[in-house]
């Protein structure tokens, strides 16, 4: 389960990721709550701040790939890890002096959405260079796994600190997070990375990634899936509350322990997931429907603990498709496009959430909260049957591109003769 542990560049990566991602979740719920105490409790505000963050890796996420295929990885996440630092750090201390203004937030949310377009694509592809393509899967599923617990401690700290000392320390204390992972980066032994010769600059190269993929149905099948899936399994969160709130007349501790059983889910998941030695097609599609299938459970729940119930497994069948769709495209792409692979992946990743979060809304607005979970897992099951059927098209029609190009081969080495 931890086998890539016993990598030292990665050892040193997944011990900062640890402290460093903790430290992020305790900044995102103090930005939350900042937000919400500087515009005098208006949620608008708080929906602009999660816009502006994500907005950038909507415009420019791919771009980023082509900067993580251009440069060595490694110097990028250094660079990109100290601005996120300073970032935090200038936030931190225009709070603590009492000059926080809600622009300064938003500024603070786009500038890091910019910053994350280059930072999480290459943080991506950089893993296969540390650790191989025979321990990928597992160190992948290990970053998930420390995400995902991050995602649970770092909320409940960060709450207990607000309370205590306000929000203005919390991103001092995230900007000092980020040391541990430039420090590892520092101390990486260079000459272990199996690190690609970065590709020289040079027009279309973007437009190069896109075609790459739209010729490969390998890399095809788990982005399509990616996309349908993060459609409604960004605004999961949301449907939780929602049920919590409305269909279970649940306060807001229910609520927490709800999005916690979500959340130990996925990280059982993705704990899980470090056993597997390879990721296989069928795998695949099978968590994309059970994440489905446990969505509707969901919605169905007769009680409250019947619905913590399904959380659970929704949760490890989110991570399962997620862990493994990153490893199929990682270990299908060619080291040189890499990079741009990795930036269409974090693209459609993140793009649902502005389509699935409005849709959940208003279904539930018109129908229940009921309606609107049981109709995002019917929905998403029916997006794993369209991303296999769209994928078996382009099969087809690479099948028949590549005979046509054999067959002129022939015809010509028959001419010639």
């Amino acid at each position: 389960m931890f086998r890539s542990l016993r990598t030292y560049n990665y050892r040193l990566f997944a011990s900062g990721g640890v402290i460093s991602n903790v430290g992020t979740w305790m900044q995102r719920t103090a930005q939350d709550w900042l937000v919400l105490d500087l515009a005098h409790g208006r949620g608008s505000a708080l929906g602009v701040t999660v816009a502006l963050q994500f907005l950038p890796t909507m415009l420019f996420g791919m771009f980023g790939g082509v900067i993580a295929d251009r440069y060595p990885k490694r110097r990028i996440l250094m660079v990109a890890q100290t601005l996120m630092g300073l970032l935090a750090l200038t936030m931190g201390v225009l709070v603590i002096t009492g000059t926080a203004q809600v622009w300064h937030v938003y500024a603070m949310a786009f500038t890091l959405g910019l910053v994350s377009c280059v930072e999480v694509p290459t943080r991506q592809s950089f893993v296969v260079e540390m650790v191989g393509r025979r321990d990928l899967p597992n160190a992948i599923a290990l970053n998930s796994s420390t995400f995902n617990l991050a995602r649970v401690v770092g909320p409940a700290v960060a709450g207990l600190l607000i309370s205590w000392m306000g929000t203005g320390p919390i991103f001092v204390l995230n900007a000092v997070s980020f040391a541990a992972v430039i420090t590892g980066l520092a101390l990486m032994r260079v000459s272990e990375l199996r690190s690609p010769e970065p590709v020289p600059r040079g027009k279309g190269q973007l437009r190069a990634g896109l075609r790459y993929v739209g010729g490969r149905p390998d890399l095809l099948l788990p982005l399509l899936l990616v996309a349908f899936m993060a459609i409604f399994a960004q605004s999961f969160s949301t449907s939780i509350a929602l049920m919590a709130k409305q269909a279970f007349g649940a306060g807001a501790s229910s609520f927490g322990v709800a999005s916690s059983a979500f959340a130990v889910g996925a990280f059982g998941g993705a704990l899980l997931a470090a056993r597997r030695v390879k990721p296989s097609r069928r795998f695949l599609i099978a968590g994309a429907l059970c994440f489905g299938l446990f969505q509707v459970a969901a919605g169905l729940a007769p009680a409250y603990a019947a619905f913590l119930l399904m959380l659970v497994p929704a949760g490890i069948a989110m991570i399962t498709v997620n862990t493994t769709a990153n490893t199929m495209v990682q270990l299908g792409a060619s080291p040189e496009m890499r990079g741009r692979v990795m930036g269409i992946y974090v693209l459609v990743f993140t793009g649902g959430a502005p389509i699935g979060a409005p849709l959940v809304g208003w279904l539930s607005e018109l129908a229940g909260p009921r309606v609107s979970v049981v109709a995002a897992g019917v929905l998403s099951m029916c997006g794993v049957c369209l991303a296999v059927l769209v994928t078996r098209m382009v099969a087809a029609r690479v099948a028949r591109r590549e005979e046509s190009a054999r067959e002129q081969i022939v015809r010509g080495a028959a001419a010639a003769a």
